[in-house]
């Protein structure tokens, strides 16, 4: 069922959509290394400007679609994504932003102001000058916002569209276990009867590659702790989406409600910070933690961000990781001295020790 607030607003995009040159394309831009979240809200909102608008759009990211499940998503649903380097942004005339908001340093649109910005993260400041900007900080989901602007705009979501959408929201809250709305569940309770239940399975599941259970291993092996907080500081990674994967494997360990996971990709080291703390600002805490040389954000139960690690006081990423790891002790009113090693018990420790 349709809200006042999401009919009033979407009356203000329709407004603003058809001021807008017929002729213009419009861009649409996940954010970097784009998660279920982004990437199927970008297809509901290139359907509504194509479907009930008659625009050109085209839907682009940055970084890489490295997780398996993400990747699985897209080749099963269909769904079509440009990387930005293959586009020549200076033919495009509009710009739409989805489940990011300008400067956050987490997309391409360098320099540009958007038409169009829609998301579920607290508002930053920059977007306060967006001529159209939907944020709700309570949807634990944006692509439940852009299921909203479908249905006002009076179209149906197709079978693929209906499995994306509902993954999405699985994913982004983790089948309700972290934030969501009563927007979100009531969305989850409608699409489930449409979905495409092989496909889902096949994307929930999909094959991994070696080098998955390797950035594992090395990360159970690279296992710190302190107090409530568990951490772990891999080395490089092939894919930046692994530092948030391992992060929230991380915060199921029982006996910890704080879990911390960094890594390294080219130049930057990206971290993920997880809580089960439902009171926690995780947003918040990244934002104090990365200070003004990095760029964090994220909800009151997670949040992530990256940092140039070449020209910091830590001179190599690896003395960055320590750095930031106690940083992070020390702000949870932990003792950072006692951050030490998980060692893990093996079967030969055992037969050893009798």
């Amino acid at each position: 069922m349709l809200s006042d607030l999401t009919r009033e607003r979407y009356e203000l995009f329709a407004k603003l959509v058809r001021r807008k040159s017929k002729t213009g394309r419009w861009l649409i831009l996940t954010h970097d290394n784009p998660d279920p979240d982004s990437i199927a809200s970008a297809a509901g909102l290139a359907k509504i400007l194509r479907r009930s608008f008659r625009r050109q759009v085209r839907v682009a990211y940055g970084g890489i679609i490295g997780r398996a499940e993400n990747q699985e998503m897209v080749k099963q649903l269909g769904l079509r994504l440009s990387h930005i380097r293959r586009l020549d942004v200076r033919k495009y005339k509009h710009f739409a932003l989805v489940d990011t908001q300008p400067g956050t340093g987490n997309n391409q649109l360098d320099g540009i102001t958007p038409d169009l910005v829609f998301d579920h993260h607290p508002i930053r400041s920059a977007t306060r000058k967006v001529p159209f900007a939907d944020i709700r900080t309570d949807y634990g989901a944006t692509v439940t916002m852009i299921a909203e602007y479908i249905a006002a705009s009076g179209w149906d979501l197709t079978k693929k569209e209906a499995t994306a959408f509902l993954y999405a929201v699985r994913s982004e809250t983790q089948d309700f276990g972290r934030e969501f709305s009563t927007a979100d569940r009531l969305l989850f309770d409608e699409l489930l009867p449409q979905a495409d239940l092989r496909a889902l399975a096949r994307i929930q599941t999909p094959r991994l590659p070696l080098s998955y259970y390797q950035t594992l291993h090395e990360a159970l092996e690279r296992l710190q702790s302190v107090g409530k907080l568990v951490v772990s500081n891999l080395g490089s990674v092939d894919i930046p989406d692994m530092v948030p994967e391992i992060a929230d494997l991380l915060l199921r360990m029982e006996g910890k409600t704080w879990s911390f996971c960094t890594g390294v990709h080219g130049d930057r080291l990206y971290v993920s910070l997880r809580t089960s703390n439902s009171r926690a600002d995780a947003g918040k805490l990244i934002r104090r933690l990365l200070g003004r040389r990095g760029k964090g954000g994220g909800h009151g139960m997670m949040a992530g961000g990256w940092i140039q690690w070449e020209g910091t006081r830590s001179g190599t990423a690896e003395g960055l990781q320590k750095y930031l790891a106690h940083r992070l002790a020390k702000i949870l009113k932990q003792n950072p001295d006692r951050l030490a090693p998980i060692r893990m018990k093996t079967s030969r420790d055992e037969t050893e020790a009798g």
